[in-house]
């Protein structure tokens, strides 16, 4: 009998399959607040307050003490305590959940986590102020890219997988012709068999949007998942875990199925669980030297990285050149440059931008984009839901350094918050360098520092922003030109550096933004990224297929 949770989500699971092979718009989580009622916002508010000051529960095995320490980029006081575990006992608990959950099939734990992404999308105003809170990020932009932006994420990780497990088929009848004897005849049987423990290794910035992709492929190819929490963002992700916790126990499977990992920053666990040997998966967002370290030293694991990189854009020519300031202009500024597909290095020759009024120096460009920013930002109350908070003081100590690498032409300054004054709202800072200082921009400088970097010609621009990107990595890669030569160029070089590329972005669709059931979120194919969030390689060896034969 097909599980009850198959038969209620199945429907939409053939659309988000058919969705991913079209490659179109679609999306079944609201990002409208208002289809989530008249309340929400409020209702996610109290939601998220009764975790302040409290404990928050979670019936996990091996619990030796309680931690956490999450501060709010905003200078709220969350005073929130977790269950810290011992590994042992949460790796033992999620090998005893397996069998049951492997036996169940496909159809099931598709349903199952299906059923947890429904519970997710209800709640989401509850995670968009658990994000905001941890991360930084403004509210609306929590609620999307912390809500359906990320439940998205997770139900086009569960289509892939289901999709790849569903071509094997559970039997086989085989007949070999003999010529005059009776054929050969055997029958067959396939079995997914999944790898084993997973590991979710969370970063500060996306914890759900980078988090559920993992978790949810490994959870629907069979394999338990231990998600280990950024000691800094943990709410989002424990309720992400409960919810999940719920649900298994409603359909009848063990709990332990999920389980959350907490450390702190004093004695960091992650580098110790992801060597156990028990530990066959592993997904990884965050700065490069754990994620190289992960690479190069868990080989008794599926490793699955996205490290930094140096996102180029290259200016060259535009036929709506104010367009493309305004479209810039908030691309630099979206959540303070804390996302990994925001742009750093920007090339542009001195030859100038050519645009139908003329042609716009290097220096004029840079001081135009300048101003652009501050026009942009030049309302606080609007400029602080753009620029969110800086999560972590690291990023503030790199922006303070980071004026000493160039000509300043945007300086970056404190803006205060007219709701929370303790806030770390700092606007873009904006540099100018010569091509010939690869020490300033051939670096990943996360937060919301960008580089001019002038060159000698349209083509060393593009020269050098392939070099960048093959040599540091980057997810996104853009370009502005009306030459149809110059596009072609572009489209090579981004083939070669394996790298995605936006052309000509003037309205309301900026080069950070990616789409799920659309837009492949990097590529595995340069250093910013060994894998694809989604493809088919992203879920394919999560899984073996076993087989028994036997003549009948």
């Amino acid at each position: 009998m097909p599980h009850p949770m198959f038969e209620k989500h199945q429907a939409l699971l053939q659309q988000a399959v058919a969705a991913i092979e079209s490659r179109g718009y679609w999306s079944p989580y609201a990002e409208n607040p208002r289809v989530y009622g008249d309340t929400a916002i409020e209702d996610g508010r109290k939601a998220f307050d009764a975790y302040r000051g409290a404990q928050f529960y979670l019936d996990q095995p091996g619990v030796v003490d309680r931690g956490g320490a999450e501060v709010s980029p905003y200078g709220l006081s969350l005073d929130i305590s977790y269950p810290q575990c011992r590994v042992d006992a949460l790796v033992a608990a999620a090998k005893t959940a397996m069998p049951g959950w492997v036996k169940a099939g496909a159809d099931a734990r598709a349903g199952v986590c299906l059923e947890i992404l429904a519970r997710l999308n209800a709640r989401s105003f509850e995670m968009a102020h658990a994000v905001m809170h941890t991360t930084g990020q403004p509210l609306m932009m929590a609620f999307q890219a912390a809500g359906p932006h990320a439940q998205d994420r997770g139900l086009e990780a569960v289509a892939y997988a289901w999709r790849e497990m569903k071509q094997v088929p559970q039997t086989a009848l085989w007949e070999k012709p003999q010529g005059k004897n009776p054929p050969l005849k055997m029958e067959k049987k396939f079995s997914i068999v999944p790898r084993g423990v997973a590991l979710v290794i969370a970063c500060s910035t996306f914890p759900t949007w980078n988090g559920y992709p993992g978790i949810f492929a490994s959870l629907v190819t069979g394999n338990p998942v231990i998600v280990k929490a950024h000691p800094t963002v943990i709410l989002p992700l424990a309720i992400s875990v409960a919810v999940a916790r719920q649900v298994l126990k409603e359909a009848g499977f063990d709990p332990n199925l999920v389980s959350l990992l907490i450390d702190d920053p004093a004695a960091p666990v992650a580098k110790d669980v992801a060597m156990r040997p028990e530990v066959r998966l592993i997904d990884y967002t965050g700065g490069p030297d754990f994620g190289n370290w992960l690479e190069q030293n868990c080989r008794h694991a599926m490793v699955y990285t996205e490290k930094a990189g140096v996102n180029c854009i290259v200016v060259d020519s535009i036929d709506d050149y104010q367009g493309m300031l305004k479209n810039l202009a908030f691309t630099l500024s979206l959540y303070s440059g804390q996302m990994c597909t925001t742009p750093q290095s920007m090339f542009v020759s001195r030859e100038g931008v050519n645009t139908p009024e003329g042609v716009v120096s290097a220096e004029q460009f840079g001081h135009d984009l300048a101003n652009a920013v501050s026009k942009f930002l030049a309302d606080p109350a609007r400029a602080v839901e753009v620029l969110g908070a800086i999560q972590s003081p690291a990023t503030l100590a790199r922006l303070a350094a980071a004026h000493e690498l160039g000509e300043v032409l945007r300086t970056s300054s404190a803006i205060p918050h007219p709701h929370w004054p303790a806030a770390r709202v700092h606007s873009p800072l904006i540099l100018k360098v010569d091509v010939a200082d690869e020490r300033a921009y051939m670096e990943e400088r996360f937060g919301p520092i960008s580089l001019v970097v002038e060159t000698a010609t349209t083509a060393q621009s593009l020269a050098m922003a392939e070099r960048v990107i093959r040599e540091q990595g980057a997810i996104t890669f853009a370009l502005y030109s009306t030459n149809p030569l110059m596009v072609e160029h572009a489209e090579d070089a981004a083939l070669r550096a394996g790298v995605a590329l936006s052309i000509n972005l003037t309205g309301a669709v900026f080069v950070n933004q990616s789409a799920g059931f659309s837009d492949f979120h990097a590529t595995g194919a340069n250093p910013a990224a060994n894998a694809c969030l989604t493809d088919s390689a992203f879920v394919a060896s999560r899984f073996f297929v076993v087989q028994s034969r036997r003549h009948v």
